[in-house]
């Protein structure tokens, strides 16, 4: 090396020694939360401004254990597909503010959950095995009632916030031990409901909303009869909505929670195994404004005296889906205990004659129709009872294949030009149906419908 390199080496030797007096720098990488500074409740207002698809995926709870547990106070609404989280405590400490719990589907034991085959009915979804041709597997494989008792008292006991439940199962001493710890719920959903479960019933003061499932074709079967009706009715007396779902009873259980649920404005029977002369009992309903008869197989088919079919008061809506109206006494009775109706709604029911239809004549002041899917009924048919509704304002008619265009009078053409509203898709083949956007239909004083049109 040159005498200038050793030189000039030795001096950036002498120049980055360090001095003893000077202490060296450090900067190390400071691995500090910053959202420990803030408050729980401060943050659970951040994390609600989140987008809702941030929300509704796990990420926020993967953060930190902090994260995890704020995370769980925000959710209100769970569906729970383990019962062994409920039984074991781990529900209501994750998830602490929980107001809404669907347990209906934890309540199968061992299900098949590699299996190609889904159930769904409604709330209640599982998996069949696919070797199996036993169609009572959830009757067969339900959880004994005590083990759901206990979760229900396990759930009582963290869930004091709770307005909403889904149980399937139950008895009365796991209602009763629910109710004493959740004085504020106000809904309430039981699957395989029985007259000794709706013995506790009472315990639930504050409810608001029922529905009660008593048997389900090919999944389980349980009895609902007048004495569980009449206790839901001594016991439930603040019911504002209720629905009654494969359940049995008579003239003499409507009756009673008719008389006792004075402020009941929504009814719903759903494929009903009632004796015949219930529909009379509707009368004793002095604040029904809805009524809906879903799946049935019958509606009434010896509704009794006419002179016990009393209208009821305060009626404003009744709709009809997926039943069978060929009974022509149950029409004629159901259309008279509802002839102050201002809505009537009937979808994909079979056995809706021309015969049938014409009993309609019986409501007085209906303002809207809506028929669908009632392919029997024929356009005289329509024509014959819309004729006689002065009040009328709108219509809908949808997949009603026997109702033609080509069909319509002179007077039905003139009626629809004064409706405020018209849905008209009688069929996929209808000319009308392309016609009626910007051609008026629907205001009053529109000439779309003019004889010489209809020829």
């Amino acid at each position: 090396m040159s005498e200038f390199g050793e030189h000039l080496q030795n001096q950036n030797q002498n120049h980055i020694k360090p001095s003893k007096n000077v202490k060296p720098f450090n900067n190390p990488i400071v691995d500090v939360d910053p959202t420990l500074s803030l408050s729980d409740s401060l943050l659970l207002k951040i994390l609600g401004k989140l987008p809702d698809s941030q929300q509704s995926n796990n990420d926020v709870s993967l953060v930190c254990k902090r994260w995890l547990s704020l995370q769980g106070r925000r959710l209100h609404t769970l569906k729970v597909l383990d019962f062994d989280f409920v039984l074991s405590g781990r529900l209501v400490s994750r998830f602490p503010k929980l107001t809404h719990v669907d347990l209906a589907n934890a309540a199968c034991m061992n299900p098949p959950v590699n299996s190609g085959i889904l159930l769904c009915h409604k709330s209640i979804t599982l998996h069949l095995p696919s070797d199996s041709s036993n169609w009572d597997f959830l009757d067969e494989n339900l959880l004994q009632s005590d083990v759901i008792d206990r979760g229900l008292s396990v759930l009582g006991r963290g869930s004091c916030d709770l307005l909403k439940l889904v149980v399937i199962n139950a008895t009365e001493l796991g209602l009763v031990s629910l109710a004493e710890d959740c004085s504020d719920l106000q809904e309430l959903e039981l699957h395989k409901c029985n007259d000794n479960l709706l013995h506790g019933i009472a315990s639930c003061k504050n409810l608001r909303g029922l529905r009660l499932v008593g048997s389900v074709d090919g999944l389980y079967s349980s009895s609902v009869s007048d004495i569980g009706l009449t206790f839901l009715a001594q016991g439930c007396k603040s019911l504002v909505k209720l629905e009654l779902s494969g359940c049995e009873g008579s003239f003499d259980g409507i009756k009673a929670i008719g008389q006792c649920c004075e402020l009941l404005d929504e009814l719903t029977i759903a494929d009903h195994r009632m004796d015949d002369g219930w529909i009379a009992a509707l009368s004793y309903f002095e604040s029904l404004k809805t009524l809906r008869i879903f799946s049935c197989r019958k509606i009434d088919s010896s509704p009794g005296p006419e002179k016990l079919l009393r209208s009821c008061p305060a009626m404003e809506s009744l709709q009809l889906k997926r039943c069978c109206l060929n009974d022509k006494d149950g029409m004629k009775a159901l259309f008279k205990v509802c002839d102050g109706a201002t809505e009537v709604s009937i979808q994909d029911c079979w056995g809706l004659s021309d015969d049938s239809f014409s009993l309609a004549k019986a409501f007085r002041r209906v303002r809207f129709l809506s028929l669908e899917g009632c392919s029997v009924l024929t356009s005289g048919g329509l024509e014959s009872v819309i004729l006689h509704w002065e009040e009328l304002e709108s219509m809908r008619v949808v997949s009603c294949k026997n109702i033609k265009d080509s069909e319509i009078s002179p007077a039905l053409s003139s009626l629809f030009s004064l409706l405020k509203e018209l849905t008209w898709r009688p069929d996929t083949r209808s000319h009308l149906s392309s016609s009626l956007e910007g051609a008026g239909i629907g205001k009053r004083g529109s000439k779309f419908f003019k004889k010489s049109v209809l020829h």
